[in-house]
């Protein structure tokens, strides 16, 4: 029964995964702390996060929020889509415990605010019950965040130089 069980479970995965275009953002992430993404369309995303012993915080087996916040924050990024987005703001609600065992659906909708700037729309639930609602901003930018922060390092330091 079930290995009946866990056949219709692989069954349904993929058939949802028949539909991910390929994810140009966070490839390198690790999927087993910060969940997987099982659905992938323009401006949405879906992520999966199954919480193991090594979130847990207690001996009740209570996830750290930051878990759940960080598979949030994944769903956001992947419903953008875009290489270089980066994080500049959240508003987030942590409705409901989660544990060791639970499986975590987010489910993440962007909406365009201009050229470069998105705000998404993520909730996450288990099974019917919502344990996670947020708002995320994030930018688009051109290069990799770490490279513009090197441009300028490097502009300041050569302006200090002539100054000096």
């Amino acid at each position: 029964m079930v290995e009946n069980i866990e056949k219709e479970n692989e069954k349904d995965f993929l058939e949802e995964n028949q539909n991910i275009e390929a994810l140009n953002t966070h490839t390198k992430i690790k999927k087993y702390l910060c969940g997987e993404v099982v659905s992938l369309k323009d401006n949405y995303s879906k992520v999966r996060l199954t919480c193991t012993n090594d979130m847990s915080v207690d001996e009740m087996g209570l996830v750290h929020g930051g878990f759940t916040f960080g598979a949030a924050d994944f769903a956001a990024m992947a419903a953008v889509n875009e290489p270089y987005v980066v994080l500049i703001g959240s508003n987030s609600k942590f409705l409901a415990p989660v544990k060791v065992g639970d499986v975590v659906i987010f489910e993440a909708n962007a909406r365009f605010e201009d050229a470069r700037k998105r705000e998404i729309d993520v909730v996450g639930n288990i099974n019917d019950i919502k344990v996670f609602e947020g708002t995320f901003t994030a930018v688009i930018l051109q290069e990799h965040v770490l490279k513009l922060k090197l441009k300028r390092s490097k502009k300041v330091k050569k302006n200090d130089s002539q100054n000096s």
